[in-house]
């Protein structure tokens, strides 16, 4: 196992370092693992040795990438903070960035381990906003409920129908899954 801060982690972010840079000065049609591995002043054969290939490095700074880097607002409400979050992932995801990071996430995992991870982050961020609501005396939906009734949605819609995506279908998905709950 790597240690953290070791000379793996260190390895790991010049070579994700390098991939972010290049691909935002040459494109990402353009990266090669000798290219990147030059950047990040690495061989080839260290690059292979841990990823195995080009699409899984991808993947592997793609996962990295969608990863929260802060906590979601606390607004003072469960309606509003969850509003606020689902139009920011479904900003974010919906991007030409955020679709490029799902698609090279899911192209290099064939074992569905990067999916569960991009799945954990969203379900970590919902708990935090969740346990917000609880800890201010409101009743809410489990994690589930929402990833099934609001994320689910989002994401098939910036998968398979890519155009359309605003603030006010991630406000009426959230609606859909706090109405439901909080009926008899």
């Amino acid at each position: 196992m790597a240690r953290p801060g070791g000379r793996s982690a260190r390895v790991q972010e010049a070579v994700h370092t390098a991939v972010r840079e290049l691909a935002e000065e040459v494109g990402r049609d353009a990266l090669t693992v000798p290219l990147i591995a030059a950047r990040a002043e690495v061989t080839p054969s260290t690059i292979y040795r841990r990823w195995g290939d080009l699409q899984a490095l991808l993947s592997d700074v793609a996962v990295e990438r969608l990863r929260p880097e802060t906590p979601p607002q606390d607004l003072g409400d469960l309606r509003t903070d969850l509003q606020a979050w689902a139009e920011q992932f479904l900003d974010e995801m919906a991007s030409p960035a955020g679709r490029a990071y799902i698609r090279d996430a899911l192209l290099g995992d064939p074992d569905g381990s990067n999916a569960g991870q991009c799945s954990a982050y969203a379900a970590e961020q919902i708990d935090v906003i969740l346990a917000r609501a609880a800890d201010r005396g409101e009743t809410g939906p489990g994690v589930e409920t929402v990833l099934d009734h609001v994320v689910a949605p989002m994401m098939y819609r910036i998968l398979f129908r890519p155009s359309g995506h605003d603030a006010a279908y991630a406000r009426s998905l959230v609606a859909t899954v706090l109405d439901a709950h909080s009926s008899p």
